[in-house]
């Protein structure tokens, strides 16, 4: 039997990207914000989690 390492991290990332653009969508954000939170959300994010 095949172990298949990464298929969660894969899926994990799929599903967040959905959500994500489900969240834009919802938001109802324009091009400018929605560049701002790409780059400013995983710097608060670390931060936090740091």
């Amino acid at each position: 039997m095949e172990k298949r390492r990464g298929a969660w991290g894969a899926g994990a990332g799929v599903i967040w990207f959905i959500g994500w653009l489900f969240t834009i969508g919802f938001a109802n954000l324009i091009w400018w914000k929605i560049i701002l939170g790409i780059v400013v959300w995983p710097l608060f994010l670390g931060q936090y989690l740091r």
